[in-house]
């Protein structure tokens, strides 16, 4: 995707693996920012090797972890009781990004039928023990063959966001059902932290949304953005990091107390630390 007015929102640290800084640049139409440069594709895996990349483990080593996957396992029964309440019939469900594969674990065991994808052989092989089924990648999955698309907190690490968007449109069944959660870096908490603020993640984390950009992208490709519900967790989780990432250790009392603030805060701009879009297929 080519940036037309390219101007430097805020420079900002890899505070997991690397180091390094990166700029984000700012597309003003879009309302989206990109990290820059962006890693090569065959060194992307790299800035991904880290115990600490909580996503592609069942690790609960810490207090930290264990707080995340309790949780993580009560988002996860809200996750599938919404794409149900979206589709009460059930049917086809596609995951990008399914990591250690327990959304699709507790959706196979409600009846949805199946398919994982995930880079990931470490986290693919922690799922494939859980009973989830994975296809090797987009392009051999057949057109139109689903009735829902997940990607929670995937899109925002996707390399060429434009091809991911139009394989999603080809591969959603006409009147399907695509749920897309991302970071907002409209958020309070993205505003109080800053260049500390944990969610840009870069470069891990290559694309940052508003919810201008996910709908103005997604019309695109003739889908519609009819829901955005907030994440209330995310705040808290991302407060806490950036508390580190910004003091040098984990302020619980602090990281909760701005994580609260933001919250409340979207509660009148609904800007809130992550949302979850849920966008259909307009195509019959």
């Amino acid at each position: 995707m080519n940036f037309s007015n390219e101007k430097v929102f805020i420079s900002v640290k890899d505070y997991s693996v690397s180091g390094e800084h990166f700029d984000l640049l700012l597309d003003e139409e879009l309302q989206l920012l990109k990290t820059h440069p962006q890693p090569s594709l065959d060194m992307l895996p790299k800035y991904y090797e880290s115990d600490d990349y909580i996503s592609h483990t069942d690790g609960k080593r810490s207090l930290f972890e264990k707080a995340y996957h309790f949780i993580k396992r009560k988002a996860i029964r809200d996750k599938v009781s919404l794409i149900t309440s979206l589709q009460p019939q059930k049917g086809t469900l596609l995951d990008i990004g399914a990591g250690t594969g327990d959304f699709l674990q507790e959706a196979k065991n409600q009846n949805w039928s199946c398919t994982g994808i995930e880079p990931s052989d470490k986290a693919k092989a922690i799922a494939i023990n859980k009973g989830v089924s994975f296809s090797d990648d987009l392009a051999s999955l057949e057109n139109h063959s689903f009735d829902v698309i997940t990607m929670w907190h995937v899109l925002e690490h996707v390399p060429d966001l434009e091809k991911q968007i139009t394989e999603l449109k080809r591969l959603l069944k006409p009147g399907g059902t695509i749920l897309i959660a991302v970071p907002n870096y409209k958020s309070f908490d993205a505003e109080y932290y800053g260049k500390f603020w944990a969610a840009y993640d870069v470069p891990r984390h290559l694309w940052h949304f508003s919810k201008i950009s996910i709908e103005k992208l997604f019309a695109r490709e003739n889908m519609k953005l009819v829901k955005v519900l907030p994440m209330v967790f995310d705040s808290f989780y991302v407060s806490l990091l950036s508390e580190k990432y910004k003091n040098g250790k984990m302020n619980f009392v602090k990281g909760f107390f701005i994580g609260l603030q933001s919250n409340l805060k979207a509660k009148r701009n609904f800007e809130y630390s992550s949302h979850i879009y849920v966008l259909k297929n307009e195509e019959n």
